[in-house]
């Protein structure tokens, strides 16, 4: 179990191991090297997701390991409260940033080993904390340094618990 303690609140996450043990793994290792903590939310769109773990509150992207392999064909499904990572236009280039999901995102889901079709990897769910969750959903946004939907003000993760 995984708790990111936001300036909004706690939001607690379990990993499922079993069927995204790579990006559970990625996941884990940023974690624990503190990685995370001082990273803000910086893309929050309303009724769909919110999305974080790359930029620090002056909007710089931080430094990250390598990419992973994409294990969005595993059968998870990027529904609400489900955590997944954020990637660009190729499919096997997700490394640090993450997404919650604020609703179900089926059109996020692998559909064929394409470009197209990958989809985006879910590796846990919101165990607790879904309410802060949806009020970061609600944050005020605009853009700031070349990039839309940033909340107006800051939501910073301030401290990443693991517990067994």
């Amino acid at each position: 179990m995984i708790i990111l303690s936001t300036t909004y609140g706690d939001i607690e996450i379990e990993l499922n191991m079993d069927k995204a043990p790579v990006s559970s793994k990625n996941f884990l290792r940023y974690c624990h090297e503190g990685f995370y903590e001082g990273t803000i939310f910086h893309r929050v769109i309303d009724g769909f997701m919110i999305q974080a773990g790359g930029h620090t509150e002056d909007m710089t992207e931080k430094e990250t390991h390598a990419p992973i392999a994409n294990e969005a064909n595993r059968g998870l499904k990027n529904k609400t409260g489900t955590i997944a990572f954020a990637r660009t236009d190729a499919p096997h280039s997700a490394t640090a940033q993450f997404f919650i999901n604020l609703d179900d995102n089926d059109f996020l889901d692998h559909t064929a080993k394409t470009n197209q079709g990958w989809g985006y990897a879910v590796f846990g769910k919101v165990t607790a904390g879904m309410d802060v969750v949806n009020n970061i959903g609600k944050a005020m946004t605009g853009s700031k340094k070349g990039h839309d939907d940033v909340p107006l003000d800051t939501i910073k993760i301030e401290k990443v618990t693991l517990s067994e």
